[in-house]
């Protein structure tokens, strides 16, 4: 293959100095165009995978409440074993546990809120408000002084004027009022004001234990899977093993089976939005390295003339000379993705790691940008930048069949 191995000695400066200006431009677009790229891509994925850790963390994946109310038991889900053998046969399902949530207030001598206190009833639970503590620790089972103890937000915490390590008294509303007094073991802030705003939480044994509950009862059942993406599919196949088992008497009532996406669908109609400005941002970007490419490669041939014409006069047939300038356009393409990559992953994992950049959680819900990509995003955009630069430089290679050598050595005489 004699054009890339040309086009690999063919020198790429200007009268055999220094890189053409024209060259050093085309490179910092590429570069600049794959960086943004990049960028674009890793911050909305690392945005919408934020955003739904933290849905997903007040919601879990999938949510079985039951489908009316009946007789005395009202709303209450038993974890029979005949629900508990459907559970167990969903390869799909990783976790499930029982959930207490009740109606409280907080009451402080000089204010008073309303909160729905709610158990701490799975591990995926505490490790997301684990990740969302600010001050203090998680609620512990077994307090040693026997005051039982509770996680509240941020929110409440400004309104109330507790800290961590404080002690109040909470007002339990059900079939009468109970008065516990609580100590305030942390504070957590998730920046989703609309749910930090309105829960409290503790562990699922108070939570029984205010409620009259058994251990195997609770208001819902949620539920973790192997795979976000299928948490519809999931929804559907799990709803209807429920109703097999009510047809087939396994369980003996109807349940009704959510999900995360209907129950946070203003959070996911809003991500979705996201989806069609990287398209923007790709195509422009595309765009920009393409363009700057192009003009590029037809000032290399205009200033390669008299080498085309030499070529030409040797035998050498027009489309191996294509082939040499698109391998010249290429190389210039490689060398801004290079730099375009290790310049903007190193800026990534830089923001990843320490959050150097900020975000304003009254608009973003996040306190900083965040920044997230896989290897197989990172490969599959710069193999599509590379196959799209290298069809976009086939049309202007075609200048290169239209130089005469006749009308090159008369312009030399």
């Amino acid at each position: 293959m004699y054009p890339l191995f040309i086009a690999r000695r063919l020198s790429l400066r200007g009268d055999g100095r220094k890189r053409t200006p024209a060259m050093a431009v085309a490179t910092t677009a590429v570069a600049l165009s794959v960086a943004v790229m990049l960028a674009s891509v890793a911050i909305v994925t690392g945005f919408k995978n934020e955003i739904t850790r933290r849905v997903v963390g007040f919601n879990s994946h999938i949510t079985v409440t039951q489908a009316s109310n009946d007789g005395n038991e009202g709303n209450i889900v038993a974890l029979t074993p005949g629900l508990k053998s459907i559970l167990d046969s969903c390869k799909y399902i990783k976790e499930y546990g029982l959930q207490i949530s009740m109606p409280a207030i907080i009451k402080t001598p000089g204010d008073f809120k309303g909160v729905y206190m709610r158990g701490i009833d799975s591990q995926a639970m505490r490790n997301f408000m684990e990740r969302n503590l600010v001050a203090g620790t998680l609620p512990r089972t077994d307090a040693p002084d026997s005051i039982p103890e509770v996680l509240i937000s941020e929110i409440a915490s400004r309104q109330l004027g507790l800290k961590a390590g404080d002690k109040t008294d909470l007002y339990f509303m059900s079939d009468d009022i109970r008065v516990r007094r609580m100590k305030i073991a942390g504070i957590y802030n998730t920046h989703f004001d609309t749910y930090d705003d309105l829960y409290v939480y503790g562990p699922l044994s108070l939570m029984r234990g205010l409620s009259g509950l058994h251990s195997d009862e609770g208001v819902a059942l949620t539920i973790d899977t192997d795979d976000f993406g299928k948490v519809a599919d999931y929804t559907e196949d799990l709803q209807q093993r429920l109703l097999n088992g009510v047809a087939d008497g396994t369980v003996y009532r109807v349940y009704r089976v959510d999900n995360v996406l209907s129950q946070g669908a203003n959070y996911f109609r809003w991500l979705s939005l996201l989806d069609m400005n990287v398209l923007v941002v790709l195509g422009l970007m595309t765009a920009v390295a393409c363009v700057t490419l192009v003009s590029g490669m037809l000032i290399i041939i205009l200033d390669k003339k008299r080498f085309i014409g030499l070529m030409k006069a040797l035998g050498t047939p027009s489309g191996n000379l294509r082939q040499i300038f698109i391998y010249l356009a290429m190389k210039i393409a490689l060398t801004g993705m290079a730099i375009g990559n290790v310049l903007m992953l190193g800026l990534l994992w830089l923001q990843h790691t320490y959050h150097v950049v900020p975000l304003d959680p009254e608009a973003y819900y996040i306190d900083f940008v965040p920044a997230e990509l896989t290897w197989e995003s990172i490969v599959i955009l710069n193999v599509g930048v590379l196959v799209v630069t290298y069809l976009v430089l086939v049309l202007p290679s075609r200048f290169v069949g239209k130089i005469s050598p006749a009308e090159l050595i008369r312009g030399e005489e």
